[in-house]
């Protein structure tokens, strides 16, 4: 059906004209980001996505439907496994290719029997990861993405985290990821309370209106002293913000309470 799809159908265009089979792993898909000046590495707060757009993680794959952070499916043990064994080896790679990496380097990593395998890699930041992640920053992020630059990660300390938990729900336009009907007015937005923001992505504004303009639409994040509350208060924000053909998932960050 993938193979028919990609070169059958040309579902993707000239994209799907070449394909790669590889092993299938089933295990946990979490989120490990890191920053780097070439030399150095600190790591992100940890965080996983809901990348398909139906609960329960039913339905096809989008950029992403919410995230939530820290997660517990990566702990302090594997987490230094990931930075040893990944980042830090990949990083070693590229300089040997006379490559020194500045940026943000995200791992899409498959968890299986507590061992992590690299599913992809970005050299960016992961969207909505980002979201909650950034939520949960005491640090100046400033000060370390100058760092990065100026390649002197070494001399600052770890980042600093609340120990808050952070949720982010994706709103999306009803039909993505694909058709989608677009130029919808958004309401609510001025009704979210503290500790709640709200990230713009597919969104235009006309005179004083904030209209939908893309497939995934905002990203409303919320923190709270657990992440059971998380869950309740970006929720509570999710139900104030309105259009015609208005989409989320229901169950955002629940997958992080099947862990415990």
């Amino acid at each position: 059906s993938a193979i028919e799809t990609f070169l059958v159908k040309k579902t993707f265009g000239d994209a799907g004209n070449r394909i790669v089979i590889e092993e299938r792993i089933d295990g946990v898909e979490a989120s490990f980001i890191a920053l780097s000046d070439g030399n150095s590495v600190i790591p992100m707060a940890t965080s996983q996505d809901h990348k398909r757009i139906y609960d329960c993680d039913k339905g096809p794959n989008t950029g992403g439907m919410g995230a939530y952070s820290p997660t517990p499916v990566i702990d302090e043990h594997l987490s230094q496994k990931i930075q040893k064994n990944i980042i830090n080896k990949t990083l070693e790679g590229m300089k040997k290719e006379g490559i020194s990496f500045k940026g943000f380097l995200y791992a899409g990593i498959m968890i299986k029997n507590d061992e992590p395998y690299v599913l992809e890699f970005n050299v960016r930041m992961g969207d909505p990861e980002c979201q909650p992640i950034m939520m949960r920053m005491n640090s100046d992020l400033y000060e370390y993405l100058n760092a990065s630059s100026e390649q002197t990660l070494s001399k600052l300390p770890p980042i600093s985290w609340t120990s808050e938990s952070a949720v982010c729900v994706i709103l999306a336009s009803k039909g993505y990821p694909e058709a989608y009907p677009k130029n919808e007015e958004i309401t609510g937005l001025d009704l979210t309370k503290d500790r709640v923001f709200v990230f713009h992505a597919g969104t235009k504004k006309e005179d004083v209106k904030i209209l939908t303009n893309g497939g995934r639409v905002l990203g409303v994040t919320a923190l709270g002293d657990s992440l059971e509350n998380a869950i309740t208060n970006a929720y509570s924000a999710v139900n104030k913000i309105s259009w015609p053909n208005k989409y989320c998932r229901k169950d955002i960050g629940k997958k992080g309470l099947s862990y415990r």
